[in-house]
């Protein structure tokens, strides 16, 4: 039996879209794409000539109605299904000027059948016209806005398909599984005792492991996406906001004597050796009866409970005394800054030779004077060892969103219900199973997903 998940065929939409598809403002080229039946009658109009051979491109003038010249343009021409969004398009590669652009899109906009293109439309064209899967289509999202080395690579990877090759052979093997015990429910073998579901439940069961060591990879794929949050945390006057600032290389926070300077959190992105990290600082933790610094605290803990690492700093004059307020937070997820070592001699020996070394389990420890820069380069290396281990590429591709993450854990949910029903109730076991198949179908958009598409291709840009 045909599987009823498969999205639709090819749609044909009866209009026609266009728009910028190159950065706004003035540039040496600017591109206009337009996608859908009218496309290439479009281009006659504004050239006055036939539209030229497919995928080869041709210098043409364009006009607008009035005969009024708008540019001498490189135009190119893709047909249907050889095209990004599975229907005619065409290219208009501008000279970038605005008055040019701005000429070239108003006489568009007076062509019967076109109008300007929607965030994401174009890619959610390519979508329904079954030239993408939505794990490629966020992968194309996600390549738009990579910052850095990483996140280009992930992005390129997922728009390669390596997500939906792997949820894809997910849901191919349990539909194969689903197969046999459909038919076992219309004609069961008395042969075996707990019917065809005994018979697949360890198949079933060891493809629910996989799934589920795939959702255990903490945050990896997201954290990639998303930028590593680095928490700076301590009492008032610890040196956070110095700290900042100098990883930082800039005068982003306010630094004073006076405690509780820092009401709010303050955050800034860092390229850490190709990896994005977002540095957080945040308000000194202490006991305070200021309903502002209150607040400021409350944001603290909470960006300190969501951190991928915190650094946790003690001033070097209070050493080796950790503050009651740190205790809760060293763990193998923080490391220890020890700071403003420039006001003793004893930070001269390496860090596991200390005095009075605290019992503690943390992730690392390290000790930096950031008004004399001893310490920080050492900090930094510390701080790309650790992002690096936390992001660096897998074998198998990282989930990348938390659509992701919820829908597999919906899968694993059913896997689990039918791991109780196998034996059981052969119809609740198959139902199962079907459910589970759904929820991977809905990851790369096999099966209902239209109450998410339009979340998913507004966070597009215009004209992508």
């Amino acid at each position: 039996m045909k599987d009823q998940s498969v999205a639709q065929s090819s749609q044909t939409f009866a209009d026609t879209i266009f728009a910028l598809s190159s950065g706004a403002g003035t540039a040496g080229v600017a591109v206009v794409r337009l996608s859908g039946p009218h496309a290439f009658a479009a281009l006659e109009a504004l050239s006055g000539k036939p539209v030229p051979e497919a995928r080869y491109a041709a210098l043409r003038l364009l006009t607008n109605e009035d005969g009024a010249r708008l540019d001498q343009a490189l135009v190119i021409a893709f047909k249907g299904s050889a095209s990004f969004t599975g229907e005619d398009v065409v290219e208009l590669h501008l000279h970038g000027g605005r008055a040019v652009v701005a000429g070239v899109l108003e006489a568009l906009d007076r062509i019967d059948g076109l109008r300007p293109a929607e965030p994401g439309e174009f890619s959610r064209r390519a979508f329904d016209n079954q030239k993408l899967d939505l794990t490629e289509a966020e992968g194309l999202n996600d390549l738009i806005h990579a910052q850095t080395a990483a996140q280009r690579e992930q992005a390129l990877r997922q728009m390669d398909g390596a997500l939906r090759d792997l949820y894809e052979d997910w849901r191919g093997r349990l539909v194969a599984h689903l197969a046999h015990l459909e038919a076992d429910i219309d004609f069961p073998d008395e042969d075996l005792p707990e019917g065809v579901a005994g018979a697949v439940r360890p198949n079933i069961l060891s493809l629910k492991f996989e799934i589920t060591q795939h959702l255990v990879d903490g945050r990896r794929g997201e954290a990639l996406r998303e930028g590593f949050r680095i928490v700076i945390m301590g009492e008032p006057n610890a040196g956070k906001s110095t700290l900042l600032n100098a990883l930082a290389k800039s005068d982003v926070a306010i630094v004073s004597d006076e405690e509780g300077t820092t009401r709010d959190v303050i955050e800034i992105q860092l390229d850490l050796g190709g990896y994005p990290v977002r540095l957080i600082d945040t308000a000194g933790v202490r006991e305070s009866q200021g309903a502002i610094e209150q607040e400021g605290i409350r944001r603290a803990l909470a960006r300190a409970e969501e951190a991928d690492l915190r650094l946790v700093l003690i001033r070097a004059d209070d050493w080796p005394v950790i503050p009651k307020s740190m205790e809760r937070w060293l763990d193998e997820k923080a490391m220890l800054v020890i700071t403003q070592t420039d006001r003793t001699d004893m930070f001269h020996v390496k860090h596991d030779k200390l005095p009075g070394m605290p019992d503690v389990k943390v992730a690392d420890v390290a000790y930096v004077s950031a008004k004399t820069d001893v310490g920080l380069s050492d900090l930094f290396s510390h701080l790309e060892e650790h992002v690096r281990e936390a992001m660096a590429p897998r074998e198998v591709p990282s989930l990348t969103r938390v659509r992701h993450r919820r829908a597999l854990e919906e899968a694993v949910d059913h896997l689990d219900r039918f791991d109780q029903n196998a034996g059981l109730d052969a119809v609740l076991a198959a139902e199962d199973v079907r459910m589970a198949a759904r929820s991977l179908g809905k990851i790369t958009g096999r099966v209902g997903v239209e109450d998410i598409l339009d979340v998913i291709f507004s966070d597009f840009c215009i004209g992508k």
